[in-house]
């Protein structure tokens, strides 16, 4: 889609670029070596095997639409492990509504992360057909007695199911399960059906359902149990874990939650009068941005006061990621953006999940205002900002907000960055150049 702007509007003209310093922050840098990865994924299949009293038969593979680190190496080995063991495994794409909501779509993202036939040795079979396994019902279901359960058709079919799913905080609520194995039961592979259903109840149905229909859907299908990762402030696979069915959506899941949050990268101010953000996308976050990071989260049922994250006054996105297609999910949380990010949106992608999204799709999906380059979104943001002149502003450039050990910022955030202990800031400054990477 081609976009005709204005010239020379809201530019800013007079504004130089601004004079930043590189800062380089210490960060929990664990990851696993790909013969660890191998191992622990070996491990994980044969405890849950072990506990294993169905049939041999199909075991569908629940994976999801984020570009995880190791993502085709884990996938590849739980096959191998899988296949020796007797089974017939297949991957079943489990990201809810995301691929654009078609079976096609959602194949083609699994590709993108090298999950195929050639690449890990089992066919994926995609479907955005469900079946209703039944309702929720008894002291467990509470205020939602009667909510639907859903799951993707063809896992439904097979003889087993394992999920595979990172570990994390999720970006629109809080609770003790968000982001992980329950999420992909219940919205993974509950397709759009379950994904919208369960977006209908607000931040409110995505604390309260997501482990409620987790645990019931495990409940009634056979799940062998789980594969949960965490990765370390580097997004890389730091650790991997085996659920059992019976923790999936309870308590080890929850443990699991509160050791990730520990690894979860960050920027080390309360307050910025402007973050520039190079590029965003669904393989960064769920939300194309951290909420975290960013500290803004746009859900109208939650106060923004009561969202984790630093203060920002204006939030600058300049691309979308390869790995993203084009889905530029909560681009909304942005204030200025590039007329290249904007013309790379797959707009049927993006608001077909913002749309699933609910109550917090609505304002994530609005448009930010759109300049012609980079450094008009830089100008634009120091002039709009609310601080002047120019050298004050506090201004942030980082990669994106899951590469946060190296960062550029004007002096006002060198400054005190220099007084944070375990912050290097560099002796010099350069202008900021938008072409070349940060951490340089």
């Amino acid at each position: 889609m081609r976009i005709e702007l204005p010239t020379g509007i809201f530019t800013y003209p007079d504004i130089p670029m601004p004079q930043v310093w590189t800062v380089e922050q210490p960060v929990g840098a664990c990851a696993l070596s790909p013969a660890e990865v191998e191992a622990a994924v070996h491990g994980s299949v044969e405890s849950l095997l072990a506990a294993w009293g169905g049939k041999r038969g199909t075991v569908a593979i629940g994976v999801g639409s984020r570009g995880l680190d190791n993502l085709q190496r884990i996938v590849r080995t739980a096959v191998e492990e899988l296949r020796a063991a007797g089974f017939e495994p297949f991957i079943v794409p489990a990201m809810g509504s995301h691929g654009g909501a078609t079976a096609d779509g959602q194949t083609q993202v699994l590709a993108s992360y090298g999950i195929d036939r050639e690449s890990v040795g089992a066919d994926v079979r995609a479907t955005m057909d469900v079946v209703e396994v039944g309702r929720l019902e008894g002291p467990d279901a509470g205020e939602f007695t009667g909510f639907p359960l859903v799951v993707d058709r063809i896992a439904y079919e097979a003889d087993a199911i394992l999920p595979i799913n990172r570990i994390k905080a999720h970006t629109c609520f809080t609770g003790p399960i968000e982001s992980g194995v329950a999420k992909m039961m219940a919205i993974g592979l509950g397709k759009r059906q379950g994904a919208d259903g369960i977006h209908r109840h607000g931040a409110h149905g995505l604390r309260e359902l997501i482990p409620r229909v987790g645990r019931a859907l495990v409940s009634r299908l056979p799940v062998i149990g789980g594969i949960a990762l965490i990765d370390d402030a580097l997004g890389h696979t730091a650790e991997i874990h085996a659920l059992a069915p019976s923790e999936i959506g309870r308590g080890s899941e929850t443990d699991l939650l509160e050791h990730a949050r520990t690894m979860m990268p960050h920027l080390p101010f309360d307050s910025m009068d402007v973050l520039v953000i190079d590029e965003m996308g669904k393989n960064i976050s769920g939300t194309g941005m951290d909420t975290h990071v960013i500290g803004r989260m746009n859900m109208p049922s939650i106060p923004p006061a009561d969202w984790p994250g630093p203060d920002v006054r204006v939030v600058a996105v300049l691309d979308l990621t390869p790995e993203t297609h084009g889905n530029a999910t909560a681009i909304g949380l942005a204030d200025i953006a590039t007329r290249r990010l904007i013309e790379k949106v797959d707009w049927v992608a993006t608001l077909t999940n913002m749309r699933t999204s609910g109550e917090g799709g609505m304002l994530k999906s609005q448009i930010p205002l759109i300049m012609e380059t980079g450094e008009d979104c830089v100008r634009t943001s120091m002039g709009a900002c609310g601080q002047f002149p120019p050298e004050r502003v506090r201004l942030a450039r980082i990669r994106n907000t899951l590469d946060l050990r190296y960062f550029e910022v004007t002096e006002p955030l060198a400054e005190e960055a220099r007084r944070k202990p375990g912050l290097t800031v560099s002796a010099s400054s350069h202008t900021l150049d938008l072409c070349a990477p940060v951490g340089r």
